[in-house]
Parts: structure tokens; C-alpha cells; sequence
């Protein structure tokens, strides 16, 4: 190739091009590519290895860049670091900023109840539509998503053209070979060859630009919504939303909704360029009457498929929509696996998922069958009645307009070509007329298609519409202020569940439902009213469903405060980046990711980094909650596992008896997580740690020298709990009554009042003391009793 590549080259820098630009420059394009992919393969491994990023790394390598995750950027942005094939590619991320969402919020209201289960092409959806394309697929015209766009445009031009070229050339084909031109013959062949390069080369290039511009939608979509989805305190919005399938929102929809749009596209923007060239082209054949017919069945068209249409776009919703539920279903049996092995619940969640794929199935055995009736009229109508009126407008030339032109006469100047190549004129006229007639019919085609699609994408829309507006109508929580003193302070707090702002309810979580809106319930807790300092441990206990876990809701910012002259004043974190108040919930959860970010969450790798701490510090950690065996038994502290599996004491142990297995494995299950919990606490160190139940699983000795070592640490503790035996380790006690008056005690442990509790617990055990003697006879009589039995 390079030895025939250099006498051309010299050949087109000597002589000026004319004629035929489109086709030398494609030629030249080709053979330059040619060249470079001729490099010595010496030079390109040189230039691999220049580029970081294209060098293998090892095992260890790679796992420390699992580890790292990201790295931070002086602009603020973070770079991530994502390992493929024993390489390392480099992306940056700038996090979508808090006004861009505030400017954003005014383009997503919410939708009416009509408009959700009725998505259609109407004004709502264009409105729907351009919110999302310029609001966040498209923010402003500098994106690689526009020039991806424009690259796509000009290639689906490109092809239209080479399409009309292809037909004049198959036109000039038949001609010559009508007239026995074997010279004419060749030299259209050797063109005929020659044009297929940039066909081909178009056509692959506008499906890979429409698979990119598919996945840039998608990314930019996912990052836009994750940014919006997983926000900070005060949004929560992760925690508020209330959606049901959130899951098939941010999955399947995104990616559906991106698809079709990028398909939609080309399949809109290339047909009608064909209508509009191919139906130029032909009128200048086709004389006055074929152009009229040839509208008057553009028409007919329309008209017959646009009643025979189904509502496609609310097909499309409402199977997203079962689709959801589905996925929904499938997630809910693995969270709560546990739970329902406890109640046997196998065969009644094989039940409700059987019928929740039933109607998933049901419905789309419907639009299979809506399906038949429509594609047997598209393709009738498009496949043959195009073919018949093709026919017919070619026809009209020939056998309605008598000219010299009809019949292939045709005049050069003062010489006239005599009837003799007749037949060949009409030839010529007949072919290309009807592959251009062919590719209208398709253009025709593939715009009806589009007008189905139209619809899918307008129930896709309506569905990531739904999405955008609930989150961005979710009001933020109020911050808790913030004072340069040490204290904890609550006012006139009325601890109620908050409503949703969505009509989707979600179900009760501990003390009530878990997203906060702007009206609230009845209180838990009503007027409540204290004040913590350093080194003022406070117990709050009361019976199940009183609203202890409420408050600590409330002092993470997860509630609003209630009630009139409510306030919540919290102390600053710590120039340090001590946190001032941390909390640990009832579940313990494990992140995904290595044994080390199990301790050191919700830091990051490179967040514990910059804290100085080290691994020495960690293993003090894990000592002080007895799991200082851990990094040893599971094979360091980067080894990446299923932890929730790991540390729940999934490993099988031998035991005679399978019951025995299965409360062993049960009871590491809260043990080991509830210890990791106290872990973190150790690690982040916070003033203030709010405890709930965290504990519960631990022995008492263990239990309590983690409280001790907490205390010793200078963390004061928050304690969530019913163990009486925790009183002894805080200095004052919440009690809630449990009566419905939502009132609330608070005494200080050690005074007169809290040692009368004490007093009346003491004599009320040692009246059940008393009766010991009695239960140790009665033991022995059944004793004696059964014994006999067992002889008999």
C-alpha cells in the first residue's frame, strides 16, 4: 500500500483537483489512514509507554487504586481512578453545585395525576421534554454531547446525498448496459466501487456516533441525578423521596430514555432529509401530477396510520412501571432474607413475586398483541401500497405527458438524440426514479416507526420527568443552628413523624415513617427541652414505639423540629475535622469496599489518609471491640469482600445440631456488626455519639468496657436503650412514658429520685428472690415426676 500510496499523493500535490473533490478527498483520508496504521510497532509501544495510563499495573497496584478511588484536584473536582484490563483510566468529576439545581428546580414542578398516567405528544410532554434536554442532557451548547450531535448530522447529510448519487449511478448503469456501452459500462462500475467506501464508512460511522451520544446521554443524565438523588444534609433527598422502584428510575429508565432518544434521532432527521431531496429530485421527473400524487399519498399515509396508533407512550409507563415493582420485589427478598427466613416466608414471597411478574407479563403479552393489528396495517401500507403508488408515479411520465423527454428524446444543443436510445433513456429514467422511489418508501417507513417510538419516548420522559420533579420539589430541612459553644440544646421540641410531600407512601421504620415534609403528626415527644455539655452522658429509655429513636432523628437532622418556638442548637464540628455529633443506628451498615473502609467510613481512602491515622491506630481500634483477629483471618486490611456476609458470621461452623447453628450464626450476626459500629465511633471520635441500640447484641462486660473506653476517649454518649445496666455508665436519664401523653422525664442519675427508682427495683428482685425456694421444690417434683414417667 505505501508503494502505491506515494506516485498518487505526488500526483494530487502537482495538479489542482476539480471535478470530483468529495471522492479524492475520502481516496486521500483512506490512504493516510493507511499509512499510520503502518507505524513500526516499536514506535507505538514507546508511545504506550509514555502514557501512565496505558501501563499494566500488578496486583498490588491495582488494588491500591480499588482503594484510592479518586484523587483530589486543586480545583476542587476529584479524578477517578477506574481500573480495566490491568490499566487505569483517568475521569474527572466536578460535583453539580447547589445553585445549578436551585436554578434548575423552576423547570420541574410536579405533574398532575392526569398527566402521569397519560403520557402522550402534547404540550406537557414538549414541556417535559425541553425541561430535561436543556436543562440536563444539554445544559449549554459547548458539550461533547453537542458536537457528537453535530458529527451525527453530518453524516446522516452525507449519507443522504451519496444516496442520491447511488441512484443516478445506478440510472447510468442500466443505460449503459441497455445501449451495449461496455466502455460507459466499466467506467461506472469502477465508480460504483469507488462510492461504496464512504457508504460503508458512513453508515458504521453513525452508529457508533449514535451508540456514543447514547451513552454521553446516559452519563451525563446519571451524574446530573446521582449528584441530585445522594445529596447532603440539609437535601437528604436519598432519604425523602419516598419512590417507590427508585432503583428502575435511576437503572433501566435512564438507560431506555437515552436509547430512544439517540435511535429517535437519526431515525427522524435522516427520513425526513430523504423525503426532502428524494422528493426534489423526483419532482423534476415525475412533471406536476406525479408530485401532487406523490403528496396526496404522503397524506394518506398519515392519516391511516395515526388512527390505527395505539397509545404506545402509556404502554411504555406502565410497563417501566411493572417492571419496577418487579425489580422492587426481587430487592426487597434479599435485604429482608433473614426476616423472612424467620417466618418461613419462602413460599408466600414466591407468591406475591410470581404475581407480580404475572401482570409484568400480562401487560406485555397485551402490547404484543395490540401490535399485530398495527404492524399488519404499517407494513401493508408502507411495504406495498408505497410500492403500488411507486409504480404508478413512475408510470405517469411515460404514459400521461407526451414530450420528447418521456420518451427518452432528449436534445444537446442544436443535435438531437434520435429515438434510437429511446429505450435506453427510459431505462435510465425507469431505475433511478425507482430506487429513489425505493428509499422514499423506506424514508416513509422508518417516519411512521418513528412516530410509534415518538410515543415510547414520550412515556419514558413522562417517567424520568416524574423522577426530576419529585426531587427537586422536596423542600431542604431547616438547619440546626449552630453555636460556638460545647452544648446541645433543645427548645420547646415537639418530636412528631413528618409527612411525605408525595402521595407514595413508604413503610414504617421504628418510631414511624422515615421521609420528613412540611405538616407532621401527632408528637411523640411534646415540649421537650434540654441541655447537654461536654461530659453530660444521657440514657434515653422508655417502651417500644415512644419516640427514642425520634430524637436521635431529630439531633442528626433527619426530622424537623416541631411545635411553636421549637429550636435545636448544635455545637460546630471541629477546625480538626472532629465531628461534633455522630450517629450510630440500630442496623449496622457495611459499605462496599475493603475491611479498612468498614472502619473508617463514611470516610473515603484518601480522607483517612489526610487524618495522619494508621493501620497500627486502626488495629487499637479493633482491639478495644475484640475483632483485632479479623485483619489476619480475612487477609488484610484491602481485601474486599461481601462484608455484610463476612462479619454477620456467614462462615458455616460445625455444630451437632442445625438450631444450634443457626442462633450462633444469628447471634455473630449482631455481635460482630455491632462492634464494627462501635469501631467507627472510636475512629471518628465525635463530641457527641447517639447510640441506638447499637449495642444490644454484646454481652454486658464487653458492652461496658466499649463504654468506658468511649468515655475515656472524651466522646460523650447519646444512648439510645432499655438495659438498665447501661444507667450506670451516663449521668442523666430520658425516660419516655409510654402512656400516649407524649411526656417525658429527665433526671439526673445518682440524685434522690433516681436512687428511689433504684430502691423500688431492688426490693421488687428481692421480693422475686424470695420465691427461689420455692421454684428450685417445684423443679425437683417435676423432676421426680418425669423420671417416673420415662420408667413407665
Amino acid at each position: 500500500m505505501t508503494v502505491f500510496s506515494k506516485p498518487i499523493l505526488d500526483s494530487l500535490r502537482r495538479r489542482k483537483v476539480s471535478g470530483k473533490p468529495l471522492l479524492i478527498l475520502i481516496a486521500t483520508v483512506l490512504l493516510l489512514r493507511s499509512r499510520l496504521l503502518a507505524l513500526p510497532k516499536e514506535t507505538l509501544k514507546s508511545i504506550s509507554r509514555v502514557t501512565n495510563y496505558k501501563r499494566r499495573l500488578s496486583p498490588r497496584e491495582l488494588n491500591d487504586v480499588l482503594q484510592q478511588v479518586y484523587e483530589k484536584e486543586e480545583d476542587g473536582s476529584k479524578t477517578l481512578l477506574v481500573s480495566y484490563r490491568d490499566r487505569i483510566s483517568r475521569f474527572n468529576i466536578k460535583e453539580t453545585p447547589s445553585s445549578k439545581f436551585a436554578s434548575d428546580a423552576p423547570f420541574f414542578p410536579p405533574l398532575s395525576t392526569s398527566a402521569k398516567a397519560k403520557p402522550n405528544i402534547d404540550a406537557a410532554f414538549l414541556r417535559q421534554f425541553r425541561a430535561i434536554i436543556f436543562r440536563v442532557a444539554f445544559p449549554s451548547l459547548w458539550t461533547k454531547e453537542t458536537l457528537i450531535v453535530a458529527l451525527h448530522s453530518f453524516f446522516l447529510v452525507l449519507r443522504t446525498v451519496l444516496s442520491v448519487v447511488v441512484a443516478k449511478l445506478d440510472g447510468r448503469l442500466a443505460r449503459d448496459l441497455v445501449s451495449a456501452n461496455g466502455k460507459g459500462f466499466l467506467k461506472g462500475l469502477g465508480l460504483w466501487f469507488l462510492l461504496a467506501i464512504p457508504s460503508t464508512l458512513t453508515n458504521s460511522l453513525i452508529r457508533h456516533l449514535q451508540s456514543k451520544l447514547s451513552l454521553n446521554l446516559r452519563t451525563r443524565l446519571t451524574r446530573y441525578i446521582h449528584d441530585l438523588y445522594l445529596s447532603s444534609a440539609p437535601e437528604l433527598r436519598f432519604y425523602r423521596s419516598g419512590l417507590e422502584g427508585v432503583d428502575q428510575y435511576l437503572t433501566a429508565d435512564i438507560e431506555a430514555w437515552s436509547e430512544s432518544l439517540s435511535v429517535l434521532y437519526g431515525n427522524i432527521l435522516k427520513p425526513s432529509l430523504d423525503l426532502v431531496l428524494f422528493t426534489s429530485q423526483l419532482s423534476r421527473s415525475l412533471g406536476l401530477r406525479g408530485t401532487i400524487l406523490l403528496f396526496v399519498n404522503y397524506y394518506a399515509t398519515v392519516a391511516i396510520l395515526r388512527a390505527v396508533t395505539p397509545a404506545f407512550g402509556r404502554l411504555a409507563a406502565v410497563e417501566a412501571k411493572l417492571e419496577g415493582e418487579y425489580r422492587t420485589g426481587m430487592g426487597r427478598v434479599g435485604r429482608e432474607a433473614e426476616e423472612i427466613a424467620f417466618y418461613d416466608g419462602g413460599a408466600r414471597e414466591r407468591d406475591i413475586l410470581t404475581r407480580a411478574y404475572l401482570r409484568l407479563m400480562k401487560h406485555v403479552n397485551s402490547i404484543y398483541k395490540i401490535r399485530i393489528a398495527y404492524e399488519w396495517t404499517e407494513d401493508y401500507v408502507i411495504k406495498y401500497l408505497w410500492s403500488a403508488a411507486g409504480y404508478g408515479l413512475i408510470a405517469v411520465p411515460l404514459l400521461f405527458t407526451r414530450t420528447k423527454r418521456s420518451l427518452g428524446v432528449q436534445t444537446d444543443g442544436s443535435r438531437t438524440i434520435g429515438p434510437d436510445n429511446a429505450i435506453a433513456g427510459r431505462t435510465e429514467s425507469y431505475v433511478s426514479n425507482r430506487r429513489l422511489l425505493l428509499s422514499l418508501a423506506d424514508a416513509g417507513g422508518r417516519l411512521m416507526y418513528a412516530y410509534k417510538d415518538l410515543l415510547e419516548l414520550a412515556g419514558l420522559t413522562t417517567r424520568l420527568y416524574t423522577l426530576l420533579s419529585s426531587l427537586h420539589d422536596l423542600p431542604p430541612l431547616p438547619r440546626h443552628a449552630v453555636k460556638a459553644t460545647d452544648d446541645i440544646l433543645l427548645t420547646h421540641v415537639d418530636v412528631a413523624v413528618p409527612h411525605q410531600n408525595i402521595s407514595e407512601p413508604t413503610p414504617d421504620d421504628g418510631d414511624g415513617s422515615r421521609p420528613s415534609g412540611s405538616r407532621a403528626s401527632l408528637p411523640l415527644v411534646k415540649n421537650l427541652s434540654l441541655a447537654l455539655k461536654d461530659g453530660d452522658h444521657l440514657m434515653i429509655t422508655g417502651s417500644n414505639g415512644v419516640g427514642k429513636t425520634a430524637i436521635a432523628r431529630v439531633l442528626a437532622g433527619l426530622w424537623a423540629p416541631q411545635g411553636d418556638g421549637a429550636d435545636v442548637r448544635l455545637p460546630a464540628d471541629g477546625e480538626d475535622g472532629r465531628k461534633a455529633v455522630f450517629v450510630v443506628p440500630q442496623r449496622a451498615y457495611m459499605v462496599t469496599g475493603s475491611l479498612l473502609d468498614q472502619i473508617i467510613y463514611p470516610h473515603s481512602y484518601p480522607e483517612y489518609l489526610e487524618s495522619g491515622k494508621t493501620e497500627k491506630d486502626l488495629m487499637e481500634i479493633l482491639e478495644m471491640v475484640f475483632l483485632a483477629y479479623l485483619p489476619e483471618r480475612e487477609g488484610g486490611w484491602m481485601t474486599r469482600k461481601e462484608w455484610r456476609d463476612v462479619l454477620s458470621g456467614g462462615e458455616k461452623q460445625r455444630v451437632r445440631i442445625h438450631v444450634c447453628t443457626l442462633l450462633q450464626t444469628l447471634l455473630l450476626t449482631a455481635i460482630r456488626s455491632n462492634k464494627m459500629a462501635m469501631a467507627r465511633v472510636f475512629y471518628h471520635r465525635p463530641r457527641f455519639a447517639v447510640l441506638d441500640e447499637c449495642t444490644s447484641a454484646v454481652s454486658s462486660d464487653v458492652e461496658g468496657r466499649m463504654y468506658e473506653h468511649a468515655k475515656a476517649l472524651g466522646i460523650t454518649l447519646i444512648t439510645v436503650s432499655l438495659r438498665p445496666s447501661l444507667m450506670k455508665y451516663h449521668t442523666h436519664l430520658l425516660t419516655l412514658s409510654g402512656d400516649g401523653s407524649a411526656g417525658w422525664t429527665l433526671a439526673q442519675v445518682g440524685t434522690a429520685e433516681e436512687r428511689m427508682g433504684i430502691d423500688r427495683e431492688i426490693s421488687c428482685l428481692e421480693s422475686k428472690l424470695a420465691d427461689v425456694e420455692k421454684w428450685e421444690e417445684r423443679i425437683k417434683e417435676l423432676d421426680v415426676q418425669l423420671s417416673t414417667q420415662e420408667l413407665v
